[in-house]
């Protein structure tokens, strides 16, 4: 809403209830956003790159200049509000979490941003959203120092309002207890670098902080001093402490809310920073610019759940993407022989698809309810895919996941080897790279094909010959060629398929992180009780297991479930969403032609779902690698500026050697 200046100043009214004059307040800074600019008579010139919104604070104070009856019923709102409202919550609380858990405060931001706020408060951190916009901080950061000496005039509190200072001192010394108190919880102390630990800052913060109030108030400018120098330096050795918990998180698992509270005792260490700056500082103007700049800055981030949500799951993010390049490096083919054997594991995993596929008809056959239905398919999907890891096969549709981590980490090594002379030589490795993934990837689709396919087809004219008729009869042969086929909605169910392909992924490196960040492997090598009853030999070998194998496992677990059991969630809202998996789809295929015979061949709709396998086989890919590629990039802060010379590099190697996407070379480099 746009207001009228005039109207604005013959409004401000002193003896008008508090929610009142914090309306007008409120009012008043709308008005600095939104009122049309003012008059050219009313306001000097200005720079081109003055902020519009001081040029409209500058003409407020002049026509207050001009009009003393306004200036003074404007400077007794100013001084009512000051005599009434509590500031120290605003410097001591403003943007920290009363409880130290991320759900918490995510809970708390979608509240601020839904329920509306009230100005009947004398809670200043509370009215202060209402008075600063986030876009604030760009004009406020702007203001030159003779319009800030003359807003801070007008805004100065009246003498028998409590000094300013003193109100900085409680909220720094709230701030000092509340860091205190942080870097004392257990959660944090005993991932703390120990020879940080053991200086003590933590312990030290209250006795600076008391020492440096007591000369503050008793006028001891210079003894102030050399107390905020010791309470700086006990500052930092604090923030070197909190920043040495990484290296623990990295290499024993993350928790976001331990990111959580290590992020609010930074954001408080820099607001004490500000307000030592401001207490000692002695012209404290600019100084309270920057802190009314930072904690607008702050209300915007209070604001912003995604900014939240990125920057305290990015380390998760970086462990789960670290944790499947490891694995992934293993499903890239460098030469013919990693290729050769690369086709090997995918055959054992079509084997073993073979069976799942016939399991599959088996339980859609006894017509169970729809979720019974959906689980006992996602459990024979599962138990397939861990019998394929624990007999080291391969199903194609789990590699782009954990390639792509290992994909962005030569990626990452590109973007260094470009701020020196190294930049073609990365770049051919990048698409050296792009080429091993993409043959990795053909070759873990032909093993698989090349024998569920031909084998489900043998078991389907096996039975016929032996018992008269095919394990999947014609019916069920007719409905797979009518679903299956590319003509229906084959394309978008592949791509969904490719969602949960992706989703497995995060699953596994989230569950292989709370198991390290358990220390459950050291629980079960070491427990008392795990090793009286498996004996410690066989407590260790036990524990070595499940830290190697608890990432694929919860990967091939969670994927089989999601493959059986969404479709079914997804019907019982009535949305017929279906999953495509290219290995699956295949021996289903080859046993609707084994129980339709030659005739099939004949058949348009066989062919268009020869065509949709193609079709499903390419989204499963791309669209799992493309999810966890981007996740790869973000959690290593990778931007790709160069993407035009990256791609022309790899249409280069296209034209000069297409085979090389399909076919290793001779030589290994």
């Amino acid at each position: 809403m746009t207001w009228d200046l005039t109207a604005l100043l013959n409004a401000a009214d002193p003896r008008a209830p508090q929610a009142e004059r914090h309306t007008w307040l409120v009012r008043l800074m709308e008005w600095l956003r939104h009122a049309a600019p003012p008059q050219a008579g009313d306001a000097p010139a200005a720079e081109p790159r003055t902020p519009m919104a001081s040029l409209r604070l500058r003409h407020f104070l002049n026509v207050l200049d001009r009009h003393p009856e306004h200036q003074a019923q404007v400077q007794a709102v100013l001084h009512a509000f000051w005599r009434d409202v509590d500031a120290v919550a605003l410097f001591a609380d403003f943007g920290f979490a009363p409880r130290m858990a991320l759900r918490s405060e995510v809970l708390s931001r979608i509240r601020q941003r839904v329920l509306p706020r009230t100005p009947e408060t004398n809670d200043l951190a509370e009215l202060f959203p209402l008075l600063f916009d986030p876009a604030d901080g760009g004009w406020l950061d702007a203001l030159d120092e003779p319009l800030r000496a003359r807003a801070g005039a007008l805004l100065a509190p009246p003498p028998e309002a409590r000094d300013w200072r003193r109100t900085m001192l409680d909220a720094l010394t709230i701030l000092v207890s509340a860091v205190q108190a942080t870097g004392h919880t257990g959660a944090l102390r005993k991932r703390m670098s120990p020879a940080l630990r053991e200086a003590e800052p933590f312990r030290k913060l209250s006795t600076a902080a008391e020492t440096l109030r007591v000369a503050l108030t008793d006028g001891d400018h210079a003894g102030a001093l050399q107390q905020a120098q010791w309470l700086r330096a006990l500052l930092d050795s604090c923030g070197q402490a909190n920043d040495s918990i990484t290296n623990h998180l990295e290499e024993f698992g993350v928790s976001v809310d331990i990111v959580f509270e290590m992020d609010q005792m930074r954001g408080r260490i820099r607001r004490i920073e500000l307000l030592l700056e401001c207490l000692l500082a002695p012209d404290p103007g600019p100084a309270l610019q920057r802190l009314l700049h930072d904690l607008v800055q702050v209300e915007a981030e209070m604001l912003g759940l995604r900014r939240l949500m990125a920057r305290h799951y990015s380390l998760l993010a970086r462990q789960v993407a670290e944790r499947n390049a490891e694995t992934g490096d293993h499903y890239i083919t460098r030469d013919r022989g990693e290729y050769r054997t690369m086709l090997r594991r995918a055959a054992g995993g079509g084997l073993v698809i073979v069976g799942t596929t016939f399991a599959k008809f088996a339980i859609g056959a006894l017509g169970l309810s729809l979720f019974w239905n959906g689980f006992w398919a996602g459990s024979n999907y599962a138990l397939s895919f861990v019998v394929i890891m624990l007999l080291h096969w391969t199903v194609a549709t789990k590699q782009p996941a954990m390639t792509a981590p290992a994909m962005a980490a030569t990626l990452g090594q590109l973007r260094h080897a470009r701020a020196g002379a190294e930049t073609d030589a990365a770049v051919e490795s990048f698409v050296d790279r792009v080429a091993a993934l993409i043959r990795s990837q053909a070759a873990g689709i032909f093993g698989n094909l090349m024998v569920c396919g031909p084998l489900v087809l043998a078991v389907q004219l096996a039975s016929q010959w032996l018992f008269g008729a095919p394990l999947v009869g014609p019916d069920t042969a007719d409905y797979v060629l009518h679903s299956l086929t590319l003509l229906g909605p084959t394309v978008l169910f592949a791509a969904f398929t490719g969602v949960l392909l992706f989703s497995s992924s995060l699953i596994a490196g989230w569950v292989e992180n709370w198991f390290v960040f358990q220390r459950l492997d050291s629980a079960i090598a070491w427990n008392p009780r795990i090793v009286t009853t498996l004996g410690a030999a066989r407590a260790q070998r036990w524990a070595a297991w499940w830290r190697n194998n608890i990432s694929g496992l919860a990967a091939n677990v969670s994927l089989g479930l999601m493959l059986g059991l969404v479709p079914a969630l997804f019907a019982f809202f009535g949305l017929g969403i279906e999953v495509r998996h290219v290995t699956l789809s295949t021996g289903q295929i080859a046993a609707a032609a084994g129980a339709l015979g030659l005739d099939v061949l004949h058949q348009p709709a066989f062919w268009w779902c020869l065509a949709g396998i193609a079709v499903t086989g390419v989204l499963n890919l791309s669209v799992s690698f493309w999810f966890a590629f981007k996740v790869a990039l973000r959690s290593r802060g990778v931007r790709v500026q160069d993407r035009a010379l990256i791609t022309h590099a790899i249409w280069r190697r296209l034209r000069r050697a297409p085979l090389s996407f399909l076919w290793p070379p001779k030589d290994h480099a």
